[in-house]
């Protein structure tokens, strides 16, 4: 994976002025709304880092390297930046906010809530899931109305399923560390989001996903996001 010059963008009503959203690629996006900049899981593979805005708020998932990379946070990271994480990054960050599930946060205008991350199904050899429960962290970004669910690197988990009144949702889809296009499917049809991007999908056929999809009323927009 090598950093990309050129990303793609949507642009997305709010009550007060659109959100930008920049794909990054694999589980890396960039939000800017009313002069803010929001990172979401910085990695040096996939974007020169040094040619991008400072961050306003940086929020880390967990602690894995292509989510938590210091590298790409020093480039980023400015004496006004908000750092928000999870627990398990606490050791490796300093002058960062730890948000614990059902938290949240009032940043710069932006409501940010946690809400957990973690796998049920999918595990290593050794019986250990590849994200365990009450370690990573999901945000709910609320940008003037417009509720944005980022999962984080997860399975269709039970508190993601009686999530309520998300707009835009990020879910992953990538094996064996989360989910399938079906899961991906059934969990989005539980909680109904207005708007599903498949993100951090890899080698995953996207077109598995959109199919499941048709005729649900949630519209599935894949990005440059592998």
């Amino acid at each position: 994976m090598t950093a990309k010059k050129k990303f793609e963008r949507d642009v997305l009503d709010t009550d007060a002025g659109e959100l930008e959203i920049t794909f990054l690629g694999h589980g890396t996006l960039m939000f800017a709304h009313n002069g803010k900049t929001i990172h979401v899981d910085p990695y040096s593979q996939v974007a020169d880092y040094g040619q991008l805005p400072k961050a306003d708020i940086v929020l880390i998932t967990h602690e894995h390297r292509d989510h938590l990379d210091p590298d790409a946070l020093s480039k980023i990271v400015a004496s006004q930046t908000e750092v928000i994480i999870n627990a398990g990054s606490a050791s490796q960050l300093e002058d960062a906010t730890v948000m614990g599930h059902g938290e949240s946060l009032d940043i710069r205008g932006v409501e940010i809530e946690a809400v957990p991350a973690y796998n049920i199904e999918h595990k290593r050899p050794n019986g250990e899931p590849f994200h365990p429960p009450g370690v990573g962290n999901g945000y709910i970004l609320t940008f003037d109305g417009l509720r944005v669910y980022i999962a984080g690197d997860t399975e269709g988990t039970p508190e993601m399923r009686e999530l309520e009144e998300i707009d835009v949702a990020f879910l992953p889809m990538n094996l064996p560390y989360t989910m399938t296009p079906e899961q991906v499917a059934e969990a989005a049809r539980a909680f109904k989001p207005r708007i599903l991007y498949p993100y951090h999908f890899g080698d995953t056929d996207t077109g598995k996903l959109v199919e499941a999809l048709e005729g649900s009323g949630i519209e599935v927009r894949v990005r440059d996001l592998a």
